[in-house]
């Protein structure tokens, strides 16, 4: 690890839910529509909207795989290990993977001022009962209440975790976000995907249906983060859907599905920026984390066109690829090239995230800092630190 003299704000950082994560909180009658817990042949197992969910094959989580247990494979598999073989060694589970105060000596012991704080599942679970909208908001708040109780949206001034917003109904989502505020939430995080709302089918996030709430986080100034998850893109038969979906051969063998998350974060963000989010809201401040990176050049050449194509028609009133640089933070992948990623939006506008402690992340958060070995120490301070900080801080009207 390189040398630095500060310590940095981790924007990506996760728990693990607890048992009752999405119980708690929630309705007994409402259930059965959310999630609950079944028990197949000795293992337990979520079951979401009535149907075993997938996503991952141990939901309590106990023992649990060490952080970055496949990074070196992500990496290119220098020591050519067998990828079966990665996620053998398993650990009791910790306290800092379940509450705040354990967190915060953690924090401590791995040389970092803060961390943003997201879900496992439950940026996974939205898609799998996304038709039934009152399901959605009934887990959505539960799961919320749960978060507030668990962690605290903000403990301490150091660990920042993020509700969960839903725009399955914009009404219930400024509702949520009104909540979050008076909680002192300095993000929130919603999944890049299409909304099934209903009572006007599906729509783009940025329709004017949403309005009202994209008005609220213009006026609070709060940051929002779209963060990887189930977003429901489907690989039309090349391989079986569903978000831990494996190719031929396992999970760790190639496949298009590996794509899915770059994929939704940039139909996502592309689109806030055709439909000209941020001329109606100029306050916005978008994150993306855990998203990948390597989508920007084509995004980018994709928005001179339009520009390009529509300057007679006046559709744009601002040039939307400066308008993206301006409103949008981005947190590469740990492997993708920073230098690539710094020259498309500038230090400014690079965010550090390890994801940890999740198997594809770093062992430590601050392996990352060797990544930035060409960067001069302003571009550092910015990316490992300053940028989140801002974000972190409400910029409001």
């Amino acid at each position: 690890m390189s040398e630095i003299d500060f310590r940095p704000f981790d924007a990506d950082n996760h728990y693990y839910e607890a048992e009752d994560a999405f119980t708690r909180h929630v309705p007994k009658a409402m259930q059965p529509r959310c999630v609950q817990w079944a028990e197949i042949s000795g293992r337990r197992h979520h079951v979401v909207g009535g149907k075993l969910a997938h996503a991952v094959a141990n939901p309590t989580w106990n023992p649990i795989a060490k952080p970055g247990a496949i990074s070196e494979f992500l990496r290119g598999n220098p020591n050519k290990i067998d990828p079966k073989s990665l996620l053998k060694e398993r650990e009791p589970l910790p306290d800092y993977y379940l509450n705040s105060s354990a967190r915060i000596q953690r924090l401590d012991e791995q040389g970092l001022e803060a961390i943003w704080l997201f879900p496992t599942l439950g940026v996974l679970y939205e898609e799998l009962i996304k038709t039934d909208t009152e399901a959605v908001k009934a887990m959505v708040r539960g799961f919320n209440r749960w978060l507030d109780e668990d962690w605290g949206c903000n403990y301490h001034d150091r660990i920042f975790a993020a509700p969960y917003i839903s725009l399955v109904d914009v009404e219930f989502a400024c509702e949520e976000l009104e909540w979050a505020l008076e909680k002192d939430a300095r993000v929130v995080v919603i999944r890049p995907a299409a909304v099934h709302t209903a009572s006007d089918g599906v729509l783009s996030p940025s329709h004017a249906h949403f309005d009202p709430f994209w008005a609220r986080v213009n006026e609070s100034g709060i940051c929002v983060v779209i963060h990887a998850g189930d977003s429901g893109y489907t690989t039309h038969g090349y391989v079986q859907d569903g978000f831990s979906s494996a190719g031929l051969g396992g999970p760790m063998m190639p496949n298009i599905k590996h794509f899915n998350i770059e994929r939704a974060a940039y139909d996502f963000l592309i689109t806030l920026a055709y439909e000209r989010l941020f001329e109606r809201f100029p306050n916005l401040r978008i994150a993306s984390i855990e998203n990948g990176a390597e989508f920007l050049p084509d995004l980018f050449r994709k928005l001179r066109q339009s520009r390009d194509r529509l300057a007679v028609t006046h559709y744009y009133k601002e040039d939307p690829t400066l308008l993206f640089k301006e409103h949008v933070w981005i947190n590469p992948f740990w492997e993708d090239n920073v230098y690539e990623i710094e020259e498309c939006m500038g230090a400014d506008r690079v965010i550090f995230g390890s994801d940890w402690p999740h198997i594809e992340g770093m062992p430590h958060p601050l392996d990352y800092v060797a990544e930035l070995d060409k960067f001069d120490e302003a571009k550092k301070r910015l990316i490992l630190r300053d940028n989140t900080r801002e974000l972190n801080i409400r910029r409001p009207l």
